[in-house]
């Protein structure tokens, strides 16, 4: 009887109803004539742990996990990945057939192959990083940079004490500049990386002088709402190469889905345009 039974997934985030992620893994399922189900539930943090352990019971095999949640359910899964361990927060759940839930963290993922699809000439061992920002995504992005072999990284935060405990977490690797001095890490660097909710359409402008960044250099943008930033826009009259923000979600999603669903889904136009839909 249990053979019979939908896989069903999600995504888990308080608010949720501006997620892509139905969206996409609807499209994966669609085009891989998959019978499952994939839906958006907004649950409190006080809910979180009730809710999670309820829903193996109910045929979900797993579900992302996003704002304000990642952090918290590194502390609710039974058995988390060295990768969320260095990260400090998960975004990906897998409910084993034993009852446990298996914490990952495929932010990481999701952004490297988002830069290598679309700007396929970097190098990462040819010059430093300058990463914008100190919260979760930044940890995802300087722990995928160092892996793959990115010889520095300069970072910058409004709140410096943030910055330097990553400086503390991930080594001598990560250089740290004041806010103020942030466009002066432009002037070196072989990519440049905005983590930051600066420039997401209803927050504030991302007010960095760009006036340092080299023609080829290349610039991405964790935000993708909109899909073009000012510092994409920016960064593209001055010649560099840019990246979106949407290919690192999209990306992120592949593991997640190939686990829960048994198939590796593809990234291509037309799983960008459902995405956007």
């Amino acid at each position: 009887m249990s053979q019979s039974k939908i896989p069903l997934a999600g995504v888990i985030g308080s608010p949720i109803a501006h997620s892509k992620s139905p969206q996409l893994h609807g499209h994966w399922l669609n085009t891989y004539n998959i019978a499952g189900q994939y839906i958006q539930m907004d649950v409190s943090r006080d809910n979180l742990e009730d809710v999670l352990r309820a829903l193996p019971k109910m045929g979900f095999v797993g579900v992302n996990v996003t704002l304000p949640h990642k952090e918290a359910i590194m502390d609710i899964a039974d058995l988390v990945t060295d990768r969320a361990i260095l990260i400090g927060a998960a975004n990906t759940l897998i409910f084993r057939k034993d009852g446990k839930i298996h914490a990952d963290n495929t932010d990481g993922y999701g952004f490297l192959e988002n830069l290598k699809t679309s700007a396929p000439d970097w190098q990462p061992k040819a010059g430093p990083a300058a990463v914008l920002g100190a919260g979760g995504g930044a940890r995802a992005v300087i722990a995928s940079l160092l892996d793959a072999g990115v010889p520095e990284i300069m970072l910058s935060n409004r709140t410096r004490v943030r910055a330097e405990k990553l400086k503390s977490d991930f080594g001598n690797r990560l250089r740290i500049f004041d806010w103020v001095q942030a466009g002066n890490m432009m002037d070196h660097a072989n990519v440049v990386v905005n983590t930051t909710s600066l420039g997401m359409i209803g927050k504030a402008d991302l007010r960095v002088p760009l006036d340092g960044l080299n023609p080829g250099t290349v610039v991405t943008d964790l935000v993708y709402t909109p899909l073009r930033t000012q510092l994409l826009e920016t960064a593209a009259e001055m010649g560099c190469v840019t990246v979106d923000g949407l290919g690192m979600l999209l990306h992120q999603a592949v593991p997640a889905f190939e686990r829960w669903f048994g198939q590796r889904p593809e990234v291509d136009r037309a799983t960008r345009a459902a995405a956007l839909r």
